[in-house]
């Protein structure tokens, strides 16, 4: 579940923003005032930054502030309308802004297109010289800071400033997003000597840890590559990947790696946020099995008089189970977008979850069971049918028919204001519990010879069921709650099925190769957090169990 800080403004910068390599040519040039671009370490809402203020080296580690400073030929406007000269002034605002480009030692490392909205129409119309803060001691209300946020913590820019000394060049170019993505000629260039001192770290938190006693696991005799775990708990120790509080990987129904960090250790009941959403499909399938429900395709109007909701239409009776299952219900409603109505962030304050969710309306273009949209008050909804259809509520079922044959005794669930179990996330287990429930999966649905699950029910939730393309996901598919991608490493691919909370939070269930990976993560809102969780797992985790 996702909480609101100012992390959401990046993320909605991120999802406004797009990444786009740039093969123009890169050319050196002696400095001069136009076209030039200069760096400065000052505070410009407190000093006017004249050019004898000018920079020529930045200490990442200790310097409070970086700015850019350059100067046009001409105002932003009139270079958008070289490269799109059929649009008219507002269509050219809509459309374009400037390009940045960053380069680390001469790579190409991030490429933004600021969005449409940073920056005042006049300030792309009438203004020649520009001054863009990067950086600060504080969070800064300012799309330059949002952008040097992303460059550092999405676009790769923590990675290639690692420890010493680099050159930082940032190039601007006028880019208009039409059919394809025009940019024009560089408007202005520049580069600075970037020092980046060692980060001081704890030398104890770099070993692998070893393996305590009394895990509930046979622990595996199998090697992996100490060294690659090593080098990803030095980027944990440093801040590198930020947050991470536990790593579990299971091998052959065997306990590989054990890795515990800031503060958590094998006893921590950690909150994954969504990943608690699966349990719900968990307990459909077994609720189906026993018979309490049909099938998944029972229809949502079975157990709702959803004409009594408001926003009725005879498109709503068309809800299947099936399509909560798959985020593909075709309400009106989108994790992803802030302004959307049916946004799981209107519904908490509610007194009702279910009703909020009943009553939105239904999308006039969305098919039913086909086009996905992440829609978390879709999964209270299919909680609260379950809980209404099986013995004692869902609690109760979920403890007797998962929890107590997986050996899990010790967990917290939080409740919807209706007091039923909380299936929108927040279902707080240890790491190592987390990893029997991965490995449930992953056994087909067997844990200590009991078929808690079906075969067939744990195939249907693994596979791609619905496309992930209508929310822009390209390639992306996802399950009966599970999502679906592939990592590769050395030309070579891996499929899972995986869990996702905020926060980085992860069950990776491996197709062809006998592992599943848990990460838990407390970097709730970080932008960074899921892009971190995959980093980690395609330059250490798979190296290292993989190649031994």
């Amino acid at each position: 579940m996702m909480k609101s800080n100012y992390f959401l403004v990046i993320i909605a910068c991120l999802l406004l923003s797009c990444k786009n390599e740039n093969t123009l040519g890169l050319i050196n040039t002696h400095v001069k005032e136009n076209g030039s671009l200069y760096f400065s370490k000052e505070d410009p809402s407190k000093t006017n930054v004249t050019p004898d203020r000018y920079s020529n080296e930045f200490h990442l580690t200790k310097d409070n502030f970086l700015n850019i400073h350059f100067t046009l030929d001409k105002p932003l406007i009139e270079s958008l309308q070289s490269i799109a000269p059929t649009l008219s002034e507002d269509e050219l605002l809509e459309k374009g802004n400037f390009q940045c480009t960053f380069l680390v030692d001469g790579e190409i490392i991030y490429v933004e297109n600021v969005h449409k909205g940073a920056g005042l129409k006049e300030s792309k119309t009438e203004q020649l010289h520009h001054t863009i803060r990067l950086v600060a001691p504080e969070q800064l209300d300012y799309w330059g800071w949002f952008m040097w946020q992303k460059f550092m913590r999405l676009g790769g820019g923590r990675d290639a400033l690692d420890q010493g000394s680099h050159t930082l060049r940032i190039e601007v170019r006028p880019y208009v997003q039409l059919d394809t993505l025009k940019v024009g000629e560089i408007l202005a260039k520049g580069a600075i000597t970037v020092e980046v001192e060692e980060i001081p770290v704890d030398k104890r938190l770099i070993p692998v840890q070893k393996i305590q006693p009394n895990s509930g696991w046979e622990v595996s005799q199998d090697t992996f590559d100490r060294n690659k775990i090593e080098a990803l708990n030095r980027k944990i120790a440093e801040g590198r990947f930020e947050d991470i509080n536990g790593i579990v990987v299971i091998k052959n129904n065997q306990l590989l790696i054990e890795e515990y960090f800031n503060g958590e250790t094998r006893n921590t009941l950690h909150d994954p946020r969504s990943v608690g959403k699966t349990i719900a499909s968990t307990m459909l399938g077994i609720a189906i099995e026993e018979n309490f429900i049909k099938d998944e395709n029972a229809l949502v109007k079975d157990f709702y008089d959803l004409q009594s909701y408001k926003n009725y239409s005879t498109k709503k009776d068309s809800v299947t189970l099936k399509s909560l299952l798959t985020m593909s219900s075709g309400f009106v409603g989108d994790d992803s977008d802030y302004s959307n109505p049916g946004n799981e962030e209107n519904m908490y304050p509610t007194n009702n979850w279910v009703k909020f969710a009943l009553d939105l309306p239904m999308h006039k273009d969305k098919v039913i069971g086909k086009d996905f949209t992440y829609f978390t008050a879709g999964i209270v909804v299919l909680g609260d049918v379950i809980h209404s259809s099986v013995p004692e509520g869902l609690f109760s079922y979920a403890d007797k028919k998962l929890f107590k044959p997986l050996g899990i005794t010790k967990y917290q669930w939080e409740f919807t204001p209706q007091k039923v179990g909380n299936t929108a996330g927040g279902l707080q287990l240890s790491a190592l519990d987390f990893a029997k429930y991965g490995q449930l999966y992953k056994n087909k649905g067997v844990w200590n010879d009991t078929q808690i699950l079906t075969e067939a029910w744990v195939e249907k939730s693994l596979s791609k069921q619905v496309s992930q393309a209508y929310a822009g996901i390209e390639d992306g598919y996802y399950g009966y709650l599970f999502w679906n991608k592939t990592f590769t490493h050395h030309d070579k691919e891996y499929e899972v099925s995986f869990c996702s909370g905020n926060g980085g939070n992860k069950i990776f269930i491996f197709k062809d190769i006998p592992f599943v990976v848990v990460i838990t993560s407390s970097a709730y809102n970080n932008p960074a957090a899921h892009l971190n969780a995959d980093k980690m797992m395609t330059e250490h985790i798979i190296p290292a169990i993989i190649e031994k």
